[in-house]
């Protein structure tokens, strides 16, 4: 079992910066691929960013390119997600997810169901 827990939201203002961290425990060795996922008021549930276990391959949401940056410290087992130049449909419950078998590189890696672990999620609100 791994077990994620996302902290780091909050509300900023349309421009600002945030970073959001989660905190892998349990068969850590065995999150070959990490995501971030969020689900916006009234939405399904979108893809954000993908990052390998060896941390050098990334992938990102069209929406969020060059503004979003994912990276992870497995000395830490600490996967973050840094969140520039905030836009207010940014607002959304971030979910930080976790596979074991999958491949980065893979399509599919950008489906929620295609991910085994699952943190509570953390609210991000971006607002003036």
């Amino acid at each position: 079992q791994v077990q994620l827990r996302e902290s780091g939201g909050g509300l900023v203002q349309p421009g600002a910066s945030l970073r959001l961290d989660c905190a892998t425990s349990g068969r850590t060795f065995s999150t070959n691929v990490q995501a971030w996922f969020r689900r916006a008021p009234g939405k399904e549930r979108e893809f954000v960013a993908r990052i390998n276990w060896a941390n050098t391959t990334t992938y990102y949401g069209d929406s969020v390119k060059g503004r979003f940056t994912i990276w992870r410290d497995r000395a830490k087992n600490e996967l973050y997600l840094q969140m520039n130049s905030l836009k207010p449909e940014d607002t959304a419950v971030y979910y930080c997810a976790a596979d074991d078998t999958g491949y980065v590189d893979s399509p599919s890696m950008s489906e929620p169901r295609a991910y085994e672990y699952w943190g509570q999620g953390t609210q991000v609100t971006v607002s003036s």
